[in-house]
């Protein structure tokens, strides 16, 4: 089996992401692989007919939504020692962007948590079930255990 050269981490920011954070870290260790980090924010469709016109048409949350996520994947990189050229700030489907920031920077192994839901969170389908049927590396789906 050839080593992993670049390791690709998916951050999502949960209370569980240093557990996923760290693993990327040292699996990038023992293969002396490149590590790049990943943040994907899922398109906002901020509508309610029920506010009617009381939200302003120029209010521009997702700019600073994505401003705050800039910085806290800034912040997990530093900490993770990642060059500013390995960090990938994306909008839209999360899984379809991973796969996408995977593939154009040839990434052998993403890393991304899983909390192995069943019944309708199954259904409804994850991130980490997405990248792992469809990415053409490997991924590693870290399992997390909610408390």
């Amino acid at each position: 089996m050839e080593s992993y050269k670049h390791i690709l981490l998916a951050a999502d920011f949960s209370e569980h992401g240093v557990t996923v954070a760290d693993r990327a870290k040292d699996l990038a260790g023992k293969y002396q692989a490149k590590l790049s980090i990943v943040h994907v924010m899922d398109n906002l469709l901020i509508t309610d007919a029920a506010y009617g016109s009381t939200i302003p048409f120029d209010l521009d949350l997702t700019a600073e939504l994505m401003a705050v996520a800039k910085k806290r994947l800034a912040t997990l990189a530093e900490k993770l020692n990642i060059a500013e050229d390995c960090r990938y700030m994306e909008t839209g489907s999360p899984k379809l962007e991973i796969i996408r920031v995977a593939e154009e920077n040839k990434v052998d192994l993403i890393v991304v948590g899983s909390h192995g839901r069943h019944g309708f969170a199954l259904l409804l389908g994850s991130t980490a079930n997405g990248v792992l049927h469809h990415a053409q590396c490997d991924v590693l789906a870290v399992r997390l255990h909610d408390e």
